[in-house]
C-alpha cells in the first residue's frame, strides 16, 4: 500500500465518521425541536387536588396478573379493583428505579461522549424529562395511598452493574425493554373510560415524551449493531436477551397478591401459569421484538432460547 493509498484510505474513514456524526445530530436536532414545542409539567398538568371517581378502575381486568386464573374467581369484585391498584403501584414503583437509571445512563453519554454537540444537549434533554416522569409517578403513587414497592438488593445491584456496562446496543436495548412495555400498556390504558382519569393523564403525559425516547433508543441500537461485526454482537445480544428474561417478573412484585389475601409465592406462581401471562407479555413487546430481529438482535442458539424462555415474542417469530 502506497501512502497516497492510505491517504486516500484515511480520508474515506473520516469522511465516513463525520457523516455519521452529521446523522445522528440531524436526529437529535429533531427530537430537541420536539421537546422544546411538545412538553409537560407534572405539577401543574395533572389536577392532584381532585379526587378520585368511584368506579373507576386503574388497570384493564383482562391485564392484571391474575386474571383468568382459578384465583382471580375467587376475588370479590372489590378485591380486583384493589389488586389492579397494588400491580399499578408495583409497575409505577419499578418505572422510578428504572427512570432514574436511564437518567444516570445518559449522563454517563454525555460525560464520554460529544459533551457539547446537539446528540449530547439531547441526552440532557431527556434526562430531565426521565426525572419529570418520576416526580408524576411519585405524585400518583402518594395521592393513591399506597407504599411504593422496593425492589430487592440483588436487583440494585445488577442496575448497578449494568451502569458500568460498556454503552453500546445492549445499554440503549435495555432503554427499550423499559420504555417501549411501559408505552405500549399506557396508550391502550389512556384511553379507556373506565380508567381513573388521573391516571389516564399521566399515561397520556407520559407516551407523549416516550415516543422521542423510544425513537433515540431505536436509532442509538440500530447504529451500534450496524457498526459492529459479527463476534461484537453477540455480548449485546446475550446481555439484552438475559435482561428480558428478568423484566417481565419484575414488572408485578408478588408482595401485591397480599393486599387480596394471597400469599407472594402463590399469587406469582397462578399468574406465571394463567392463561393471559404469555398474550400479555407478547402483547407488551411485539412492535419491540420485531425490531430487535430487524436489526440483528435476535440471532444466535442461547439468544434466541433466552427470548423463547421470555415468552415475549410473538408467535410467528418463535
Amino acid at each position: 500500500m502506497t501512502v497516497a493509498d492510505g491517504e486516500t484510505r484515511s480520508d474515506k474513514s473520516g469522511t465516513a465518521a463525520v457523516g455519521v456524526a452529521a446523522d445522528r445530530d440531524r436526529v437529535a436536532v429533531r427530537l430537541l425541536k420536539s421537546s422544546a414545542e411538545k412538553f409537560f409539567d407534572p405539577i401543574v398538568d395533572v389536577d392532584w387536588d381532585a379526587p378520585f371517581e368511584e368506579g373507576k378502575v386503574w388497570l384493564p381486568e383482562h391485564r392484571t396478573s391474575l386474571y383468568g386464573t382459578t384465583l382471580w374467581e375467587t376475588l370479590t369484585p372489590e378485591q380486583r379493583v384493589e389488586l389492579g391498584k397494588q400491580e399499578l403501584a408495583g409497575i409505577l414503583s419499578f418505572a422510578i428505579y428504572a427512570e432514574c437509571w436511564v437518567g444516570l445512563m445518559f449522563l454517563r453519554s454525555v460525560t464520554e461522549g460529544g459533551l457539547i454537540d446537539k446528540r449530547s444537549q439531547y441526552a440532557l434533554t431527556e434526562t430531565a424529562e426521565e426525572a419529570r416522569h418520576s416526580i408524576m409517578f411519585a405524585r400518583l403513587l402518594s395521592k393513591m395511598g399506597v407504599e411504593h414497592y422496593r425492589q430487592p438488593k440483588w436487583r440494585l445491584y445488577l442496575m448497578r452493574f449494568i451502569s458500568f456496562v460498556p454503552l453500546g446496543p445492549f445499554s440503549y436495548g435495555s432503554v427499550m425493554l423499559i420504555e417501549e412495555i411501559l408505552d405500549r400498556a399506557q396508550r391502550e390504558s389512556m384511553n379507556d373510560p373506565d380508567i381513573q382519569p388521573h391516571v389516564r393523564q399521566m399515561m397520556r403525559l407520559h407516551v407523549m415524551e416516550e415516543a422521542r425516547h423510544i425513537a433515540f433508543a431505536r436509532d442509538e441500537v440500530r447504529r451500534g449493531m450496524e457498526s459492529r461485526g459479527r463476534f461484537r454482537r453477540a455480548p449485546h445480544r446475550l446481555c439484552l436477551a438475559f435482561l428480558a428474561l428478568l423484566v417481565f417478573p419484575l414488572l408485578v412484585p408478588g408482595s401485591v397478591y397480599k393486599s387480596v389475601g394471597i400469599g407472594p409465592l402463590r399469587g406469582m406462581r397462578a399468574a406465571r401459569r394463567g392463561p393471559h401471562y404469555k398474550a400479555n407479555i407478547q402483547y407488551y413487546c411485539e412492535p419491540m421484538a420485531r425490531f430487535f430481529v430487524d436489526v440483528g438482535m435476535y440471532e444466535g442458539f442461547l439468544a434466541k432460547k433466552l427470548w423463547r424462555m421470555s415468552k415475549g415474542l410473538p408467535d410467528d417469530l418463535v
